[in-house]
């Protein structure tokens, strides 16, 4: 067994395909329990980012009086909060992905990767919901997209690419140290306000635009704002290349570290 296992493990990006069936039975599941034993079920996917967009619209847009570049400000945010609520919760379901599913990883030998991946893919089925309320916000506002909507699926995978790297590194982690259980949500609190999500990332001075964009979601909710909203919501390109770069240096440090530590999930969990 232990023979056959090490095998295995020399393939181990081949294996990743060969468990396919393993990663749509584990995307499959995690769908059915998400909302299980809820009253509303799947609105949850609408009602949390709607909430969001009224308290920040009125935070942001009638209390400080933020400009908004002729766009309805609940656009402005709602659009942005697509990609922001996408990341995470891929972020946070990844990162206790490996803790819940301790059963597996001391059982049978499968490219564990494959866990937190799942709770990314999953995370996407909300963001398909919650994209619903923003065609009626449009609707209901007159606004018509630009036409880079075209674009959008780009930035989503973009925005899939910069979940993964964090996601990897924190669900690692996190099978040895339990803190990070509460370290999480504190990231995903902070983060919302250092992101450009309340408000037009074009009211940041541009001296402080690059180092703005050291955070990697900046690029991602530029490119999901310009892409529904066009106009002068433009893509800062020194940033977003930026935002790009650290984006393939977090998942290259994620797989790598994720990788180093897979040997010892078994005997932590």
């Amino acid at each position: 067994m232990i023979v056959e296992a090490d095998k295995l493990k020399k393939n181990y990006w081949k294996d990743l395909w060969e468990y396919r069936e393993l990663f749509y039975f584990l995307a499959w599941r995690d769908v059915l329990l998400r909302y299980k034993q809820t009253i509303i079920g799947i609105a949850w996917s609408i009602i949390r980012p709607f909430l969001t967009m009224i308290v920040l619209t009125v935070v942001f847009g009638n209390i400080a009086k933020l400009p908004s570049n002729g766009i309805p400000y609940p656009i402005l945010v709602y659009s942005a909060l697509l990609p922001w609520q996408y990341f995470s919760n891929s972020f946070t379901e990844a990162s206790n992905s490996l803790v819940s599913n301790s059963n597996l990883l001391t059982k049978v030998y499968f490219p564990r990767l494959i866990i937190p991946t799942t709770s990314i893919v999953v995370s996407l089925i909300d963001f398909l919901i919650s994209f619903g309320m923003l065609i009626l916000l449009m609707i209901y506002y007159q606004f018509l997209p630009s036409w880079q909507i075209i674009f959008i699926p780009l930035f989503l995978i973009l925005a899939t690419i910069t979940s993964m790297g964090p996601a990897f590194i924190v669900s690692a982690l996190n099978v040895q140290y339990r803190d990070f259980r509460y370290i999480v949500p504190f990231i995903v609190q902070f983060g919302l306000y250092l992101s450009p999500v309340g408000f037009s990332s074009n009211i940041i001075p541009e001296n402080w635009r690059l180092l703005y964009s050291l955070n990697p979601m900046v690029g991602v909710i530029e490119g999901f704002r310009w892409s529904i909203t066009g106009g002068d919501n433009y893509i800062y390109f020194p940033g977003f290349i930026l935002s790009i770069a650290i984006t393939l240096l977090l998942l290259f440090l994620g797989i790598k570290t994720f990788r180093r530590m897979e040997k010892i999930f078994a005997d932590v969990v």
